[in-house]
């Protein structure tokens, strides 16, 4: 089978891993952190889920991506940094910032990611060093100045928010208190709006099957797990705030 072949393969896969992906977590809740239950085979330790499960969104993604013909053009290296501001951060960073409270992640749950991030990662360094040619007009290119814009934005508001749920809990707490304040007087969910929007900021920076592709499972996986987390605050804190929606203000 030729690259081109297996490319296309691997991106209708993501595709159709989306669709599968919604109507499995519109019906179960993935079982890692709040959501944590036991029946979901051998578990690890949060921190070494993280590390394991997003490393290849760094380490394997700047691979391919140096494989590439066009990986030294400005275009090209500018998206990948955008690529690496987040996943730097999620996969070398995070996990040691996590207040897990002792929660360890099922293995099964770190497999599907590490998988994911395999296919994702390739597809979208191949895309940007290789398959497409962004040229120097790409810089001044309309798409990806909004691409950019709508990235930078929701990448603050992923990273302004996780800090703000990290705060809630002091070292050694294992309980959950309502986030209050910015973006979650709107939102139950803002750190997976603010990730949401990035990734769709990448789609419309890359104009690409592959950035969308990445949008369409990652809003798959973060819509299902907003409206969860929002039922459950909902069960658990009485007076939880009644206007506040799961993960699209006024909407949903």
């Amino acid at each position: 089978m030729d690259e081109a072949t297996l490319y296309t393969w691997l991106l209708v896969g993501v595709f159709v891993a989306a669709a599968l992906s919604m109507l499995a977590l519109l019906f179960v809740t993935a079982p890692y952190g709040r959501h944590t239950r036991p029946g979901w085979g051998p578990q690890i330790n949060t921190r070494a889920a993280w590390l394991l499960m997003e490393s290849p969104s760094v380490f394997w993604f700047l691979y391919i991506y140096a494989q590439g013909q066009h990986a030294l053009e400005l275009a090209p290296l500018l998206l990948c940094a955008m690529w690496q501001a987040h996943y730097i951060q999620r996969a070398l960073l995070y996990p040691f910032l996590l207040r897990t409270g002792g929660k360890p992640t099922p293995l099964s749950v770190v497999a599907l990611g590490f998988g994911f991030n395999l296919v994702n990662a390739y597809l979208n360094a191949r895309l940007i060093s290789h398959l497409a040619d962004y040229g120097a007009a790409w810089l001044s290119d309309p798409r990806l100045l909004l691409g950019a814009a709508l990235f930078a934005f929701g990448y603050t508001l992923n990273r302004h928010s996780d800090a703000a749920l990290r705060r809630l809990r002091a070292p050694g707490e294992v309980g959950y208190k309502v986030p209050r304040g910015g973006a979650f007087e709107l939102v139950s969910c803002p750190n997976y709006l603010g990730e949401l929007l990035a990734w769709c900021g990448w789609a419309l920076a890359t104009w690409s099957l592959a950035g969308l592709s990445f949008a369409v499972f990652t809003a798959a996986n973060l819509v299902p797990r907003a409206l969860a987390h929002h039922r459950w605050y909902r069960e658990q804190f009485s007076d939880y705030p009644a206007a506040r929606r799961a993960i699209i203000p006024f909407v949903l």
